[in-house]
C-alpha cells in the first residue's frame, strides 16, 4: 500500500517525467468537474429556492390546508358558516406538525371609485391571523390592527392600487351582494388603506383584499361565533399529504379539507417539473465530467505505459496498479469538488444576500428575483455522489491495465 500511495503521488505531481503532455488534459478534467459542480449547485439552489418561494406565496393567501363547510363545494366564496367553536381551535392539539390554525371569511365585491371599478375578494381576518408572511410582501405603509373596535382598515394590493388610482390614507366604497341575490340593495362598505402589498402573484394580487373579518359576518347577518372556514399552517409541506388525511378523520363529518396542492394543482404540476429539470442538469453534468475523466485516465495510462510494465515485472497485481490510478483519480475529482464548490456556493451566498440576478419576466415565475435555497445535507450527498458516480465510471477504463504485458509495455515508447 506504501508502494501505491508513493506511485499515485508521483502520478499527480508529475516528477517522474519533464514533460507530461497528460498536464493540459488533466487541466481540463479538473475544469469539467467543478464547472460540473457549479451548475447542478445553481441548479439545485435555484430550483428548489423556487418551489419554496411558490409554495410559502401560495399557502400565505391560503393556508396549507383548508377546513370548511361541507356545503361550500370549494367555493372561493364563503357560504355557508361554521362554528369557531372547534375542538382544533385555536390549536390543533390532536395532529403533531401544525403550526398555526386561523379563522377567516371570504366575500366577494366590487370597488368602486370616481373613475373605474375592480372586482375583489374581500377576506376578512381576525387577531389570530399569521401577518408574518405579508411583512415581506408590504411595500408601504403598515399591516391593518383589528385587535380593537371594528374599523375600517383594509390591506390592498399594489397592482389593485394602481388600477384604482389610489394609495396609503386614501379611502373608497365597496358594494357587495346581499344574501347573495342582485335584486335586493347591495351592502354599501367604507373603507380606508392603511397598507399595500405586493406578492408578485398576479393571480392573487388582483383579487384579495383583506379586511376584517366583522364587517363579513354583519354583511352575511352571522353570530360572532360563526366564520367561513379555518386556514392550517404546517411545519413540513412535505407532510402534506399524509396531514391533510390526518386532519380529515380528526375533523367532525360536517365539515371537509382541502390542501392547496389539489386546490392549486396546476401550479403544483409546474413547480413539479423543476425536480425532473435538476436531475436531468444533473445527470448531464455528471456524464460530462465522467467522460473528461476518463479521458485523462487514460492518457495517464498511455503515458505511464513503460512504468506499468515494470510495476508488473517486480510482481505487482493488477488491481493493486489499478488502485494507484483511482487514487489519482480520486485527488483530481477532489480538487474540481473543492473548486466547484467554492465558486458555485459563493454565487449562492451573493444572489441569496444581494439577489443580483432577477427575472426578465416576473409574472411567469411570481416572483421578481431568482431565490436560492441550499442545505448542508444537499451539499454533503451531491459531493459524495459525484466522487463516487465518477470512480465507477473509471472502474472501466482502469481496466485496460490489466491487458498490459510487462515485455511490450517496457519497449513502449
Amino acid at each position: 500500500m506504501n508502494l501505491e500511495l508513493f506511485i499515485a503521488k508521483r502520478l499527480v505531481t508529475g516528477k517522474e517525467h519533464k514533460i507530461s503532455i497528460s498536464a493540459p488534459i488533466i487541466k481540463i478534467a479538473i475544469a469539467a468537474i467543478a464547472i460540473g459542480v457549479v451548475m447542478m449547485l445553481i441548479a439545485i439552489a435555484t430550483g428548489v429556492g423556487l418551489k419554496n418561494k411558490i409554495r410559502e406565496k401560495v399557502a400565505a393567501f391560503n393556508g396549507h390546508i383548508q377546513i370548511s363547510n361541507f356545503d361550500n363545494n370549494n367555493s372561493e366564496v364563503s357560504l355557508i358558516p361554521i362554528s369557531i367553536n372547534q375542538d382544533f381551535y385555536p390549536e390543533f392539539k390532536n395532529v403533531e406538525g401544525v403550526s398555526h390554525v386561523q379563522a377567516v371569511a371570504t366575500k366577494g365585491g366590487i370597488i368602486r371609485t370616481a373613475d373605474t371599478f375592480e372586482g375583489m375578494l374581500a377576506k376578512g381576518v381576525g387577531t389570530d391571523y399569521d401577518w408574518n408572511t405579508f411583512k415581506e410582501y408590504l411595500v408601504e405603509g403598515r399591516l391593518p390592527d383589528y385587535g380593537g373596535k371594528l374599523n375600517e382598515e383594509v390591506l390592498i394590493s399594489s397592482l389593485m392600487a394602481n388600477r384604482l388610482r389610489l394609495k396609503v390614507d386614501d379611502t373608497f366604497f365597496s358594494f357587495f351582494l346581499r344574501d347573495g341575490d342582485a335584486s335586493k340593495m347591495p351592502n354599501n362598505r367604507r373603507f380606508k388603506i392603511v397598507g399595500i402589498y405586493d406578492s408578485g402573484f398576479e393571480e392573487f394580487d388582483e383579487t384579495y383584499v383583506f379586511v376584517d373579518i366583522r364587517h363579513i359576518q354583519r354583511m352575511n347577518k352571522w353570530e360572532e361565533n360563526q366564520i367561513g372556514n379555518f386556514e392550517v399552517f404546517l411545519d413540513d409541506f412535505d407532510q402534506l399529504e399524509e396531514k391533510s388525511n390526518e386532519i380529515y378523520g380528526k375533523t367532525v363529518s360536517v365539515l371537509d379539507t382541502q390542501n392547496i396542492k389539489s386546490k392549486y394543482y396546476r401550479i403544483f404540476e409546474w413547480i413539479g417539473l423543476f425536480d425532473f429539470n435538476i436531475a436531468l442538469i444533473i445527470g448531464i453534468m455528471i456524464i460530462v465530467g465522467g467522460i473528461n475523466m476518463i479521458t485523462a485516465l487514460l492518457v495517464l495510462i498511455l503515458e505511464r505505459t513503460q512504468m506499468i510494465g515494470i510495476l508488473k515485472a517486480l510482481g505487482s497485481a493488477n488491481w493493486s496498479i489499478r488502485k494507484v490510478f483511482l487514487y489519482n483519480a480520486a485527488y483530481l475529482i477532489a480538487i474540481g469538488l473543492f473548486w466547484g464548490n467554492l465558486i458555485g456556493l459563493g454565487l449562492i451566498f451573493l444572489q441569496n444576500k444581494y439577489r443580483m440576478f432577477k427575472f426578465p419576466n416576473p409574472e411567469e415565475y411570481y416572483i421578481e428575483y431568482i431565490p436560492v435555497h441550499m442545505d448542508v445535507a444537499t451539499i454533503l450527498l451531491l459531493n459524495i455522489g459525484v466522487m463516487l458516480l465518477c470512480l465507477l465510471m473509471l472502474l472501466v477504463p482502469s481496466y485496460i491495465i490489466t491487458k498490459i504485458t510487462p515485455v511490450k509495455a517496457i519497449q513502449f515508447e
